[in-house]
């Protein structure tokens, strides 16, 4: 092999070897970008999510007491006549 072959061949590996860590840390560069950008919409969201839970535990809660308080009314009116004078045997 002469030195111009020779010159040629580290170059051209050398040129890879320049482009593949670049593009390597590129794609480190923008996973990490993305992972961050996740990360924030994920907060977002739980914080939302969360505020709405509250928000309908709560609404739940007020339909318990609701119904509640709807059967301990059905049951005063279907419950037996109440009469002022009660027979005597």
């Amino acid at each position: 092999m002469t030195i111009e072959i020779l010159t040629i061949v580290i170059s051209a590996i050398g040129i890879v070897l320049t482009l593949g860590t670049s593009l390597f840390a590129a794609g480190a560069w923008m996973v990490r970008r993305i992972d961050d950008r996740i990360d924030a919409v994920e907060e977002k969201l739980s914080t939302r999510i969360d505020a709405v839970d509250e928000k309908l535990s709560a609404r739940i809660d007020a339909v318990a007491a609701d119904v509640t308080d709807l059967r301990i009314s059905v049951a005063r009116l279907e419950g037996p006549p109440r009469r002022l004078v009660t027979a005597s045997r």
